[in-house]
């Protein structure tokens, strides 16, 4: 019995598809009859002069040439209506029949976890909820990941450059630029005409503020093979601290709205924790950043100094109290720490320090360089309980190298720039984070069994990963990690020994930069002969 249900059932999917492509090939009929004729039996009859005839015999043809193909365009969409009729009818049937409950045995051989649903709507939802919009999937490493790109209304910050591409372009390729128009479009479309379920009020609906493309000011994408594209645009008004978040989703199909809601983040105060051992000339560098950024602009920052030994704790204590007093700013905390350095253990006593409930921390190192505009970002792509923010960082070379000698090297501001040759992705690093206290806390923190260089950032992003937080990983264009030699201790472990030579191999200049160097004798050699040859030439 339920073999014959099953052939039974295969039937009739073998007659609705007949009746499908019967349907078609009506339509292609159809639009072959409209098509008007090339045949030469339309011309004028050979020999006769086009005065002939008349204008009311050509009339005459057309109005029966017309009436011809309105009665033929009358049948095929009688028949049209009808085939409909039974595909609509051989539907229900199908639906009746998939509804009825089947024998065990039966229905454990057509049913499985993974089978897709038989409803659209059904089927894109699901896959929304896979595409990490509302919680995150527990993954089993950092490689699992899928990072997101980021974008504003004229860059593309990319991660995947290969030989060829830049780390910061103009979406080149029309396709690309075509994609991101329309996600603008229909961005703006669903700001400035909000559903009931935005949550917008519309108690004073003449006060609305519109938006348009020069309120964007960042977004975020990725493509996943077996998902889709997510997309993620936030929008501000000039000086504003309100933005206006929306998620939208393509399955592999048309642009389908997740959802759109408010962010405000006047009240989002940042607590940047520096772990420090030493390098004052480097933390005075770091304090002027801080000041520009944090205290001219932001304002809603608080930092705190974990600093461990005792050696240059003096001219630290002295930097902050000058600060303090120039700036009115008193919103930082110094913590001395007579340990042995340990990134981890400092982070985790920064985070321990603060005493005022739950707070969106940044863990920063004092040879980073950040902007106004990735204070925001930070703000807006971690949310307790819900999501955590791990921003690449983009990793300048070496500048004696990238600017032919340190002497001619600009000003560190003026090398803050997206090219090849002067940095790049920093993809490997899982250091800088922006996540609440909270979640860091309810995580288990870092392992502070781990000393030295590395290793523990690696730990507690992969924590994150097999959580079911949602885990954020974009390149950053207002993140540098400034260049600095590297000195990779004896007293590291294998691991962090190869990852600490590996760092600093990628960090010292481009792969052409690297290769000019390699093969720098054998350019000389060839110049030299270049050079003998033009002076041993016979003058003329």
């Amino acid at each position: 019995m339920p073999r014959r249900g099953l052939s039974l059932q295969g039937r009739f999917r073998w007659l609705f598809l007949g009746l499908f492509l019967l349907l078609v090939l009506l339509l292609f009929a159809y639009l072959l009859e409209c098509t008007p004729s090339a045949d030469a039996s339309l011309a004028l009859p050979p020999g006769i002069a086009g005065d002939t005839y008349g204008k009311e015999y050509y009339q005459g043809l057309l109005q029966e040439q017309e009436e011809r193909h309105l009665n033929r365009a009358a049948s095929l969409k009688r028949q049209i209506a009808q085939l409909k009729q039974e595909l609509q009818e051989m539907g229900e049937k199908l639906k009746l029949m998939q509804d009825k409950k089947e024998p065990p045995g039966v229905q454990g051989l057509t049913e499985t976890k993974d089978q897709e649903p038989g409803d659209l709507l059904e089927y894109l939802h699901s896959q929304i909820d896979k595409a990490e919009v509302n919680t995150g999937a527990r993954l089993p490493s950092e490689y699992a990941l899928v990072p997101f790109e980021s974008f504003t209304s004229s860059k593309v910050y990319q991660l995947e450059m290969g030989l060829t591409r830049h780390p910061e372009e103009k979406p080149v390729r029309k396709d690309r630029r075509d994609e991101l128009v329309e996600v603008m479009e229909a961005a703006l479309d669903i700001i400035n005409n909000p559903d009931e379920e935005d949550g917008v009020e519309e108690d004073m609906p003449m006060q609305r503020q519109t938006y348009t493309e020069g309120h964007f000011t960042e977004g975020m994408y990725r493509t996943e093979r077996d998902k889709g594209t997510l997309y993620e645009l936030f929008f501000a008004k000039e000086e504003s601290s309100s933005f206006r978040r929306v998620t939208l989703f393509r399955p592999f199909g048309p642009l389908m709205k997740v959802r759109s809601t408010s962010v405000e983040t006047s009240a989002m105060i940042i607590n940047i924790i520096v772990p420090l051992a030493g390098r004052v000339d480097t933390f005075s560098q770091f304090l002027h950043n801080f000041r520009e950024v944090c205290i001219q602009q932001d304002r809603r920052v608080h930092l705190t100094v974990v600093y461990f030994g005792p050696e240059g704790l003096q001219e630290v204590e002295s930097s902050l109290e000058k600060m303090s007093r120039e700036e009115s700013f008193s919103n930082y905390t110094l913590v001395p720490v007579d340990e042995e350095f340990s990134r981890g253990r400092g982070l985790d006593i920064g985070a321990h320090a603060w005493k005022k409930g739950d707070v969106l921390m940044f863990f920063c190192d004092v040879d980073i360089h950040f902007t106004l505009e990735f204070l925001n970002t930070c703000r807006l792509h971690a949310a307790p309980n819900k999501k955590v923010f791990y921003p690449v960082v983009f990793s300048l070379y070496n500048p004696a190298i990238v600017y032919g000698n340190a002497e001619l090297a600009p000003p560190a501001e003026l090398q803050l720039i997206h090219k090849k040759d002067a940095g790049f992705w920093r993809d490997f690093g899982f250091g800088m984070t922006c996540q609440y206290r909270s979640d860091f806390l309810n995580i288990g923190g870092f392992d502070l069994e781990v000393k030295g260089w590395g290793v523990e950032d690696v730990h507690l992003y992969r924590k994150y990963l097999r959580s079911e937080l949602i885990v954020i990983r974009t390149p950053v264009s207002g993140l540098f990690h400034l260049w600095h030699e590297k000195q990779c201790a004896d007293e590291l472990t294998p691991e962090q020994y190869r990852m600490c030579i590996q760092s600093k191999a990628m960090n010292e200049a481009s792969h052409s930069h690297l290769g000019m160097l390699v093969f720098r004798d054998e350019i000389e050699a060839h110049l030299r002969k270049q050079a003998y040859k033009t002076q041993s030439k016979p003058e003329d």
